[in-house]
């Protein structure tokens, strides 16, 4: 855990990486429906992972990759550069559902977004570069209601049981948080996951329900953090650790305190 002052433990290889999968498939336990990849600095067990799933998609095609290419953010980079190239090339055209940050979505495509039409094109480019849901999870765009809120993007396209696609794009206005968390990349990733496997065809409501199991688990979160951190005082990292059990109930039946707006349906 990259948030904290200390850690300890071991990065896992890629050859080790690849032992476990030989195991998974000598017991015969190797029939996913869903993967779900993060935070990786090393290109070879990238490299693994992308094999990996190439055989597990073989295995069964409906398999649905869900893929945060976790590279950097507010344009710095946090893994090595030569990362960079392994996602472009290998690992975006594998995964079905991408979720970069603004900062990521500018790397993979090489375009930057000042304006919600770039951030509609550069969600098009990478649409094309494989995956057909696409959710920009946080960007430096001005929220029409103001700088307390964080503007989110996504589009989906769907192909219908006439052969006709169609394009939904949407865009959400999330409330601000005066705290820095660790986690939360990894819960929203997940959370959409499990949303669109709900949803799997309405990225409006499997968006809506996971940034409002965000906001409940962070508003849970500072809540107790500030309470353990006493008045006037920061709450420390260990006191910000997300409240993900006490958060159970929203997490599986979320009221929605986030709504998505659609910004345009397309068909072809």
């Amino acid at each position: 855990m990259a948030g904290y002052s200390h850690w300890k433990g071991q990065v896992l290889t890629a050859e080790e990486l690849k032992v476990l999968y030989e195991g998974i498939k000598l017991n015969e336990v190797n029939h996913y429906d869903y993967i779900l990849t993060g935070y990786s600095r090393d290109t070879s067990f990238l490299g693994m992972v992308v094999d990996i799933i190439q055989e597990l998609k073989k295995a069964n095609p409906s398999l649905v990759y869900v893929c945060d290419p976790v590279m950097g953010d507010q344009g710095a980079m946090y893994v090595p550069e030569a990362l960079l190239p392994v996602y472009k090339d290998k690992v975006v055209p594998l995964a079905d559902i991408l979720t970069p940050n603004q900062f990521e979505a500018e790397l993979l495509t090489g375009r930057k977004i000042n304006t919600e039409e770039d951030a509609l094109e550069v969600m098009e480019l990478l649409h094309k570069m494989g995956p057909d849901t696409v959710v920009l999870t946080s960007t430096e765009l001005l929220s029409k209601r103001g700088d307390q809120f964080l503007v989110a993007l996504g589009s989906q396209k769907i192909v219908k049981p006439d052969g006709t696609k169609t394009t939904q794009k949407i865009c959400m206005d999330i409330p601000k948080v005066d705290a820095v968390f660790v986690g939360t990349g990894d819960l929203f990733a997940a959370m959409l996951l499990a949303w669109t496997h709900h949803h799997p065809k309405d990225l409006k409501a499997a968006c809506e329900k996971t940034v409002s199991v965000m906001h409940h688990v962070i508003k849970r979160t500072i809540t107790y953090a500030n309470e353990m951190a006493g008045p006037g005082k920061r709450p420390t990292p260990a006191q910000l650790e997300l409240r993900m059990i006490q958060s159970k109930a929203d997490i599986e039946n979320p009221a929605i305190v986030v709504e998505a707006k659609v910004l345009e349906k397309s068909s072809q």
